[in-house]
């Protein structure tokens, strides 16, 4: 090997090796778990076998969605603890209620200062001037996220779903239904 490269080989190591640790670093900790893990548990996926981004005519023909004529929407068959929303015939956000939490025990009643230790990385977000809204605190992993909407004490709303329906339901709010 010619000296010349050897000090190029252990830039490139060193490199590597910084990389590698930050790589390792930035993956999704524990805390952010995707599998579900009992029938009480709704996670990054879905709930159940319901899962996000399944179309509702899929979700329907295989009996996990019914459309009821009481009902302001489709609801789930398997429980009355989410009730989903669809983007271009997509599941894309499920709001979520007892005894429904994420892996971690998260749920609405939740402290949200147990919120805040659970999931350090969160965002905070600040409702929107003039509305009658909720603050946040959105936790993302990939293109997913849970949206923690709280008074400031206690967890009051949760919402599961793809990150961007989530912002744009925390900045722009969703039908009175």
């Amino acid at each position: 090997m010619k000296p010349r490269l050897v000090p190029l080989i252990i830039v490139a190591l060193a490199l590597f090796a910084l990389l590698a640790g930050y790589a390792v670093n930035r993956s999704p900790s524990p805390a952010y778990a995707t599998n579900t893990a009992s029938a009480n548990t709704v996670d990054f996926n879905g709930v159940g076998d319901v899962r996000l981004g399944q179309r509702d005519t899929d979700l329907t023909r295989q009996g996990a969605l019914s459309h009821p004529a009481a009902a302001c929407g489709p609801t789930l068959t398997a429980t009355s603890a989410a009730n989903p929303v669809f983007a271009d015939g997509r599941l894309v956000l499920l709001w979520v209620h007892p005894p429904l939490t994420t892996p971690e025990g998260i749920g609405e009643g939740t402290p949200l200062t147990t919120a805040r230790a659970t999931y350090p990385r969160a965002t905070a977000m600040t409702a929107p001037a003039g509305s009658y809204q909720f603050d946040g605190l959105l936790v993302t992993s990939g293109d997913r996220a849970y949206l923690f909407m709280h008074d400031g004490q206690t967890v009051r709303k949760v919402v599961v779903g793809f990150t961007a329906p989530a912002e744009r339901l925390f900045t722009h709010g969703i039908g009175n239904c």
